[in-house]
């Protein structure tokens, strides 16, 4: 399947031909990523803006982070977690750790 002419060349390469639908909607699909990976650096600086002024404001942030994460979980999956978490915790001896 190599090309004579260019043997590096690979199969479905235009090399030396004009642009294709299919490189065209490449090309598109790589831009509208790099906008999104844009927007998401500029939306990761935002956050870690807001738990500075939450640092800043005597919050403890990895506390913070935590409640984000068991926010995000669905209640029945952050009931048994927790449940999980106490039971593992009575069994290391550490008993009333969330009294």
């Amino acid at each position: 399947m190599s090309n004579p002419e260019n043997p590096r060349a690979v199969p479905g390469d235009n090399s030396g031909e004009a642009p294709t639908v299919a490189g065209d909607q490449l090309k598109s699909i790589l831009e509208r990523i790099e906008r999104l990976e844009e927007d998401k650096a500029a939306i990761a600086a935002d956050i870690k803006d807001i738990y500075a002024e939450a640092k800043g404001v005597g919050f403890e942030t990895k506390v913070i982070r935590k409640l984000v994460a068991l926010r995000k979980q669905d209640q029945d999956d952050r009931a048994e977690f927790m449940a999980k978490l106490d039971l593992y915790a009575s069994a290391l001896g550490m008993r009333n750790v969330f009294a």
